[in-house]
């Protein structure tokens, strides 16, 4: 089969032919209709993610959708010919996605919900994952309470406002003066953070009481700032990019409680994919209720075009998730 392969850290992938895989026990076999992608692929072929522990040479992609072509034993829950999505590798010793076909953990797995293409299915498995560990396994969002989405026009952040807001929460959420009309047409409210400082927008929005959840997208200065607007007592602060060296006290003052998010650890240690294919059954049934719809950007690119998909991510200009076509 063709794959694209990372031959050396900081070098461009390469398109090979390898081994065709076969199905282990508990896998499928997987016909790769599209993989979705991510900054973090990027930053592991730039070799800049010692976290994802991918080590040369390796097939990258952590997203994809596509066709069930062989099921393997002790795999009951699908058969040839389901579309299924889900985060299956491209990081560990998992292959990923920028293959013709992967045999992937089928615990990873669900069917693709019938409302969504193949394509929209593929932009969703990593950011929607992270949110609902952040959301909904963390934070437990839920109706009445008023939810601070950082970074709201991105990747996660489009899927997060969401999420929220299907789960009943007043939903609001920053971005930069360029996208808050894609905020807003999520059904959040809009915050221009480059003009409101914080202190001013939880005074406007909150009565100086605070956010009762704060999803931090974006890392470092923002969670920081997310300390101070969670609202006291009862607030929690999730993050996804909680990784720098932070001071609490703002948080402690408050009495407010944090949550950190590493969405890899079940594909780094095998713990816990159960519950990654439950959240993509939890996505399918949002999607096919009217309540979820990712963002794609327009371009097209097929599997070998994934240095310029790479630079589309990194240079931050991308419209929605990029998607590369794989058949």
């Amino acid at each position: 089969m063709r794959a694209m392969v990372l031959e050396e850290f900081d070098t461009p992938l390469v398109l090979r032919e390898i081994e065709k895989p076969a199905p282990g026990p508990g896998q499928v076999l997987v016909k790769v209709k599209a993989s979705g992608v991510n900054p973090l692929d990027a930053k592991i072929r730039a070799g800049r993610a010692p976290h994802a522990e991918r080590t040369p040479p390796a097939v990258l992609g952590l997203d994809m959708a596509g066709v069930v072509e062989e099921v393997g034993i002790g795999v009951h829950d699908f058969v040839t010919g389901d579309e299924v999505f889900g985060m299956t590798g491209g990081v560990g010793d998992a292959q990923g996605s920028l293959a013709e076909y992967a045999a992937v953990d089928a615990r990873l797995l669900a069917r693709k919900p019938a409302s969504l293409t193949l394509r929209e299915a593929a932009a969703l498995p990593l950011v929607f994952i992270t949110s609902w560990e952040g959301l909904v396994d963390r934070a437990q969002v839920h109706a009445g309470q008023k939810v601070l989405i950082h970074g709201g026009a991105g990747g996660i952040g489009h899927v997060a406002v969401q999420i929220a807001r299907a789960r009943g929460a007043e939903v609001f959420a920053t971005a930069s003066p360029s996208r808050l009309e894609v905020v807003e047409s999520l059904g959040a409210t809009p915050i221009d953070y480059t003009t409101t400082p914080v202190n001013e927008y939880m005074t406007k929005y909150t009565g100086g009481e605070g956010f009762d959840v704060i999803f931090d997208t974006v890392g470092g200065t923002v969670l920081d700032a997310s300390f101070t607007a969670a609202r006291t007592y009862t607030g929690h602060v999730v993050s996804a990019l909680g990784w720098g060296t932070h001071a609490l006290a703002p948080l402690s003052f408050r009495g407010a409680t944090y949550s950190g998010i590493f969405t890899l650890l079940p594909l780094l240690t095998g713990r816990g994919r159960e519950h990654h294919g439950d959240i993509m059954r939890e996505a399918a049934a949002l999607a096919d209720a009217g309540a979820l719809k990712p963002m794609l950007d327009p371009r097209r690119f097929a599997l070998t075009d994934i240095a310029a998909a790479h630079e589309a991510v990194e240079s931050g200009a991308a419209q929605g998730k990029i998607v590369v076509d794989i058949d």
